[in-house]
């Protein structure tokens, strides 16, 4: 106990140390903020912690293989072994506590936050405001987020991996070392997911509207495309699919799943649902009507301001935003709608509801996000040109005035 306590306080000057470097080459970050966020993310690992004390948290499996295998090797795959990998030289080297790989773990899901902060800040061009709050760092203070991002396992690793690759890939030619790690931890922990943001970033370049040369674009969607089909073969694999039959055996896995899911408390009938019903309830619920529980009826509360936020995507100029969208708005746009029509498909169970989407919702803020700041930027347009045109007519009519004056007619 003492040793995570100790580590919180140590990360904590590690992590000023990485702001303050940031801050220097990245003027959009709030140092603030981001320290703010941090105590805020180690609450949450604090209350994580509480909780898998009392229930069956996958956290304990996870040190107790890191900390009984002995070969560091042999633990190198992805999924599940990935976590142990990682946590095996922190328990066997370092004798870090099981306290304290908690707080490791949750330091970081905080990363996380800073790079997708980054990412945010840096393609948007000006301070979207939603009830007087600041709608970014509204958005990094959602606590269903930090809940599952806080904890020895695949939550923290995979929210971290994607903040890095999409950071990364907001330039990529500058920012390679952010796509490798980023990409490397999303593969080995969910190859599937990386598999969606390679091909959702080959997607997005043909069609985004940056300027740049056409071979470029088609290089940059070959090299997504061509990683995605360097790594089938493994996602095959992974996801326990015949590659002789793949629609099949995903439908057959998929019906499996999720029969296993509907024995659990908080089970849904996502099988017996339309698919625009899954997907609600996939992004979300539970509302308030179906909790299941006290910590269902706060995660409601959340939900109903992702509704609240979806919502603003029917508002009118929405189609023509996203035909001229940046590259990232697409790929966020392509990336969690592919991984949300997959989950519909194994979902069938709140609790994992809850825990799954909190790695892809990120994707649809910005999106959204995106489109209001368009929204803004183009109605400060439309005042401008009016300004000017006003100001154009006045000053016509400046000068007609004194040329009356000065050449009056008899």
């Amino acid at each position: 106990m003492i040793g995570g306590v100790v580590l919180i306080g140590i990360l904590y000057a590690v992590s000023l140390s990485l702001l303050r470097r940031l801050k220097r080459k990245y003027r959009v970050l709030s140092i603030r903020t981001m320290t703010n966020l941090y105590w805020y993310h180690m609450l949450f690992g604090i209350i994580y912690y509480t909780y898998a004390i009392f229930r069956n948290s996958d956290s304990h499996a996870y040190f107790h293989d890191a900390a009984t295998v002995e070969s560091w090797s042999t633990l190198f795959s992805h999924g599940t072994h990935f976590i142990e990998w990682i946590a095996w030289p922190f328990v066997q080297y370092l004798h870090f506590s099981y306290e304290m790989m908690m707080v490791l773990f949750a330091w970081i899901g905080y990363t996380g936050f800073v790079f997708f902060y980054l990412f945010f800040r840096e393609n948007l061009r000006l301070n979207i405001k939603f009830r007087g709050y600041d709608v970014v760092n509204l958005l990094m203070f959602l606590p269903n987020m930090h809940f599952w991002t806080s904890s020895l396992g695949k939550g923290s690793l995979i929210f971290c991996g994607i903040s890095l690759l999409v950071f990364g890939l907001s330039l990529p030619g500058k920012r390679k070392v952010y796509i490798v790690l980023g990409g490397f931890l999303t593969y080995f922990v969910r190859p599937h997911i990386f598999f969606a943001i390679m091909i959702g970033m080959g997607m997005s370049f043909m069609l985004g509207r940056e300027k740049m040369p056409l071979y470029q674009k088609i290089l940059i969607a070959i090299g997504g495309i061509g990683i995605s089909i360097f790594i089938y073969d493994d996602l095959l694999v992974f996801l326990r699919l015949d590659e002789d039959n793949v629609l099949e055996s995903f439908m057959n896995n998929t019906a499996f799943i999720g029969g296993q899911l509907q024995h659990a408390g908080s089970a849904v009938d996502m099988q017996g649902y339309s698919l625009p019903v899954k997907l609600f309830t996939f992004w979300f619920r539970p509302l308030f009507f179906d909790a299941p529980n006290f910590l269902g009826i706060f995660v409601s509360l959340e939900n109903l301001l992702y509704l609240v936020f979806f919502a603003k995507l029917f508002q009118k100029g929405f189609l023509k935003f996203i035909k001229q969208a940046s590259a990232m708005v697409k790929m966020s746009a392509v990336v969690f709608l592919s991984i949300s029509f997959s989950m519909t498909f194994i979902m069938s169970n709140l609790g994992i509801i809850i825990r799954q989407k909190s790695m892809i919702m990120y994707f649809m803020f910005f999106v959204i996000v995106a489109f209001l700041d368009w929204k803004k930027t183009e109605t400060i347009k439309r005042k401008v040109k009016l300004m000017k045109h006003q100001k154009e007519k006045a000053q016509l009519k400046e000068e007609r005035r004194k040329a009356f004056i000065d050449h009056p007619t008899h």
